[in-house]
């Protein structure tokens, strides 16, 4: 009887290690990004090669192995979702609750007496807003608009307005000490009576106009106005 000599059959294509770096998925594509060649009787060339919709990048690993093509899938629907709907991406913080305060139009609407400590207002328009007596310590107004706005008796201090527009509003009697007013910030047609503006980093036209208009005392610091805006 004829013994098979296992060791005298031609090659057999030699199963390829899990650990190969060129058999790494592509996380774009169902199967794998290259498949090695085997050579079969005819010398005829089987490899394979299964393109993806977007080109191979810097494949995502977690132990030595690729992330799933559901995985990836999931993981990239999430991301669309959070970056169509601003309400799921951007929401306030502070003690006003989930409400979206940043990046929304809230022209008109009343936050008087209200605490909003930190509270985000970044690149919100907020227009005829009312903040009367408002607590808005370290509340972020960076880039917002607040033309119009009713600021009257607010707590701001450490609030930011880098690049705010806070013209024609009421600041009348408001705490701002130490909040920051950088780049172009406007105070332009401000009613400042009794404003507070201790180490507050104004622009010399800032300043100068300011002092033009700068009177009172703070009810609640006891500065005056001018004094606090080292007006001469």
């Amino acid at each position: 009887m004829a013994v098979l000599n296992v060791f005298s059959c031609s090659k057999l294509p030699q199963i390829p290690k899990l650990h190969d770096p060129n058999l790494l998925l592509n996380p774009f594509s169902v199967s794998a990004q290259r498949i090695p060649s085997v050579s079969s009787p005819n010398h005829h060339d089987l490899q394979r090669s299964f393109s993806s919709s977007l080109p191979p990048q810097n494949p995502l690993l977690f132990s030595g192995q690729s992330i799933s093509r559901a995985g990836f899938l999931a993981l990239l629907s999430a991301s669309l979702v959070f970056a169509s709907d601003p309400a799921l991406a951007f929401k306030g913080g502070g003690p006003y609750g989930s409400e979206v305060t940043r990046g929304q139009d809230l022209s008109g609407r009343d936050f008087s007496g209200k605490s909003l400590i930190k509270q985000d207002f970044k690149t919100s328009i907020l227009r005829q807003a009312k903040f009367k007596g408002a607590t808005l310590v370290g509340a972020s107004f960076f880039d917002a608009d607040l033309t119009g706005a009713d600021l009257s008796d607010a707590d701001l201090r450490g609030a930011d307005f880098s690049l705010a527009n806070v013209t024609k509003a009421n600041l009348s009697n408001a705490n701002l000490e130490g909040a920051l007013a950088t780049g172009n910030t406007s105070f332009r047609g401000s009613n400042i009576t009794g404003a507070d503006f201790t180490d507050v980093p104004l622009r010399d036209d800032q300043r100068e106009y300011l002092c033009k208009v700068a009177d009172g005392v703070n009810p609640t610091t006891g500065n005056a106005t001018r004094d606090t805006l080292f007006c001469k």
